[in-house]
C-alpha cells in the first residue's frame, strides 16, 4: 500500500477529550474518530489491526473445535425476561420499542439467544458437545463511557458457547478455551496473565480473565511468587492470619476519642498499630442493613462480602442508615451490642486478635481492650478483605503474593445450567431421560484488545505493535521521492517484500524526511528501511526496528532478508 494513496489523518496535537494513552494515540496515528460518546469510527489504519485480531482469534477458535455463526445485534425482551435478566442488568441495556410496540434491546452478550437456538435444534447427547462462535458488534449503554475503545458503548466481541451433556463434558470444554485463550493472546504478541475471577452479571460458578500487563491497567492483579496462583483483586484470596501471641484479655475500657472518626486519626490518638483496630463498617446488602468487621490497616472487598450473602447488589450505607444500626454517627461504629439486631461477617483477620480497639456505637468514643468471645461473639470467620503485597499465597506455602496492575481483554465462564435451566434447554440423554445442558460462554474484546496492546507497547514517540496484529509489518520510507535513484530502489524493495507476503507500507509521499519518521513511529509499524541518496549510492538502505530503535545500515538484499525473516518468525503459530 501506498501512503500517498492511503488514508492515514495523523495529528500532532492530543485531542482534549483523550485520558489515557491508548485512546490518545490511536486518535493522532488515525486509527479511530469520535461519532459519538463511546461510539467510534474505524479508520483503515485501525481496521487493519482490529482484522489481524479477529483472524487469529478465528484460527484458533477453530482449532480448538469451535463453529462460527452470527446472531441478531437485536433482540427481544421475552428472552432476557425468560432468563430473568431485563430487570437485573441495569440501565446498561439499551432497551426500546418496535412500531408494534414489542419491547427489544440492543445485545450486550447473546447468553440467552445462543440458548434459545439451542434448546431447538439439540434433541439428543450425540448431537453434543459443540461450541458455537461470532465475531461481532455490541453495544453497552455505559454510563460513563472513556479511555477510546478501552471502555465503549459500542465495541466488537468474540462471544463462544459450549453446550454439553454433564459437568465433566463442561469442564473440558472450558480446558479447550482456556488453552485457545493463551494461544491467541501469545500470538498477538502480548504480555497477559489468566487470573481467577469473579463471574459478574454473567453468572456462573467459574471463570477466568485474561489480563495484558500494563502500568496505566484499571484492574489490580495478584499473583504468587512461587506457584501459579493467579487471580484478580476481587477474587483473591486470602489465608488465616498467622496465630497472635497469646495475652490475657484487660479489662474493656470506654474512652473518649472527639473528632477522632479514621483508622488513622484514632490510632495516632490512642497511640496504638491500625492492626489493633477493628473498623465496623454498615453496609446495605438488598435493602437489608449488614455489618462487615475486618482489621484496621485492612480494605473491605465488596465483592466477597456480595457473594458470601448471595446478595444481587451491596453498597455502603448512608449516615443515617449508620446512626439507625449503631445509634452513633459513621465513624464511631463498633460490634459490642450489636448481636440480634443486624447480622454481623467477621473477616478472617480477626481470628486469634486480642485486646483491640473499636468504635463504642455512641459519638466521640471508642473502646479499648474489646475481645470476641467476651465482648461480642461472631458466627465465624470469613474472607471479605482486599489482599495486600506480601500476604501468604492461598496455593503454596513458600509464595508471597504480589499486585501488578492489568487489563481485562478476555473472560471465560463455566457456566452450568444457570441459562439452560432458565430457559429449559434440554435433552434425551443414552436412556430417553430428559436433562438440562451444562453450558460455557468465552469472550475477548477485539478492539480492546488493540487498546489494551497500544497501551503495553509505546513510548514517548507513539505506538510500538507487535509484528503479529501491526497494521502493516514494515514501512519503507523513500527520502527523496522525486530522486529516481531513490524512487526506483523503493519500488524494488516494496515489491520484493509484497511478493515474499510481507504486508509494506509505502511512504513516498513528498514530505520532509523528519515529518515521515514521526508518522512512522506514531502509527508504530514494527519494522523500518529508510532508502536515501546517499546510503544508496553504497547500495545500501538502513534498517530500524521500532521496538528498541536499533538501526542497522545494510546491503538492500540483506535488509530485505532480515524483514523476511523476522515477521516469518513473529507469525509462526
Amino acid at each position: 500500500m501506498r501512503y500517498s494513496q492511503y488514508f492515514i489523518p495523523t495529528v500532532k496535537e492530543t485531542p482534549s477529550d483523550a485520558e489515557v494513552i491508548s485512546h490518545k494515540l490511536m486518535l493522532r496515528a488515525g486509527m479511530i474518530r469520535k461519532l459519538a460518546a463511546g461510539i467510534y469510527n474505524y479508520l483503515p489504519l485501525g481496521l487493519r489491526s482490529i482484522r489481524k485480531v479477529e483472524q487469529i482469534v478465528r484460527e484458533e477458535m477453530n482449532r480448538a473445535g469451535a463453529i462460527e455463526l452470527l446472531m441478531p445485534a437485536v433482540q427481544p425482551a421475552e428472552l432476557w425476561k425468560e432468563s430473568g435478566r431485563w430487570d437485573f442488568y441495569g440501565k446498561e441495556l439499551l432497551r426500546f420499542k418496535d412500531r408494534k410496540d414489542a419491547e427489544f434491546c440492543m445485545g450486550p452478550t447473546h447468553e440467552e439467544v445462543i440458548t434459545d437456538l439451542i434448546r431447538k435444534e439439540i434433541r439428543s447427547y450425540r448431537q453434543m458437545p459443540i461450541n458455537l462462535y461470532q465475531i461481532q458488534g455490541k453495544f453497552r449503554d455505559e454510563i460513563r463511557p472513556r479511555f477510546g475503545l478501552m471502555r465503549g458503548r459500542e465495541f466488537i466481541m468474540k462471544d463462544a458457547y459450549s453446550f454439553d451433556v454433564n459437568e465433566a463434558g463442561a469442564d473440558v470444554s472450558y480446558e479447550k478455551m482456556y488453552k485457545a485463550y493463551r494461544r491467541i493472546f501469545e500470538r498477538c504478541g502480548l504480555k497477559f496473565r489468566a487470573v481467577e475471577a469473579d463471574t459478574g452479571t454473567i453468572g456462573g460458578n467459574y471463570s477466568h480473565e485474561f489480563m495484558v500487563l500494563a502500568d496505566s491497567g484499571e484492574d489490580a492483579i495478584v499473583s504468587c511468587s512461587c506457584c501459579e496462583y493467579a487471580a484478580n483483586m476481587e477474587k483473591a484470596e486470602t489465608r488465616k492470619s498467622a496465630a497472635a501471641e497469646h495475652a490475657d484479655p484487660r479489662p474493656m475500657e470506654r474512652v473518649a476519642t472527639p473528632g477522632q472518626k479514621s483508622i488513622e486519626d484514632v490510632s495516632a490518638f490512642l497511640g496504638v498499630n491500625a492492626t489493633q483496630v477493628v473498623k465496623t463498617l454498615v453496609l446495605v446488602a438488598d435493602g437489608e442493613p449488614v455489618v462487615a468487621l475486618l482489621r484496621g490497616d485492612y480494605d473491605l472487598n465488596e465483592i466477597k462480602l456480595k457473594n458470601h450473602l448471595g446478595a444481587a447488589e451491596i453498597e455502603m450505607a448512608e449516615d443515617d442508615v449508620v446512626l439507625k444500626v449503631t445509634g452513633a454517627p459513621t465513624g464511631y461504629a463498633g460490634p459490642v451490642g450489636l448481636a440480634g439486631k443486624v447480622k454481623v461477617v467477621a473477616d478472617l483477620s480477626l481470628e486469634g486478635m486480642h485486646n483491640f480497639v473499636t468504635g463504642a456505637n455512641a459519638a466521640d468514643m471508642h473502646l479499648k481492650n474489646v475481645n470476641i468471645g467476651r465482648d461480642f461473639n461472631v458466627e465465624g470467620y470469613v474472607d471479605i478483605r482486599n489482599v495486600v503485597i506480601g500476604d501468604p499465597c492461598p496455593r503454596c506455602d513458600s509464595g508471597k503474593l504480589e499486585i501488578w496492575r492489568g487489563i481485562e481483554v478476555g473472560h471465560v465462564f463455566k457456566l452450568g445450567t444457570k441459562y439452560s435451566k432458565a430457559l429449559n434447554a434440554s435433552f434425551l440423554d443414552a436412556n430417553g431421560k430428559e436433562q438440562i445442558i451444562f453450558m460455557g460462554c468465552y469472550g475477548i474484546g477485539i478492539g480492546r484488545t488493540v487498546a489494551a496492546c497500544i497501551e503495553q507497547n509505546h513510548d514517548e514517540n507513539g505506538i510500538i505493535f507487535p509484528i503479529p496484529i501491526a497494521p502493516f509489518h514494515c514501512i519503507v520510507s523513500a527520502l527523496s521521492a522525486k530522486d529516481d535513484e531513490v524512487k526506483a530502489a523503493s519500488e524494488q524493495i516494496y515489491n520484493e517484500l509484497m511478493e515474499a507476503g510481507v504486508e509494506v507500507l509505502l511512504d513516498d509521499r513528498d514530505e520532509r524526511p523528519g515529518f515521515k519518521f514521526k508518522d512512522a513511529d506514531l502509527i508504530g509499524i514494527p519494522l523500518r528501511i529508510v532508502v536515501g541518496a546517499k546510503t544508496l549510492a553504497e547500495g545500501k538502505v538502513e534498517l530500524k526496528e521500532r521496538r528498541g530503535g536499533e538501526v542497522e545500515i545494510l546491503p538492500i538484499a540483506e535488509a530485505v532478508a532480515k524483514v523476511k525473516a523476522a515477521v516469518k518468525e513473529a507469525l509462526q503459530a
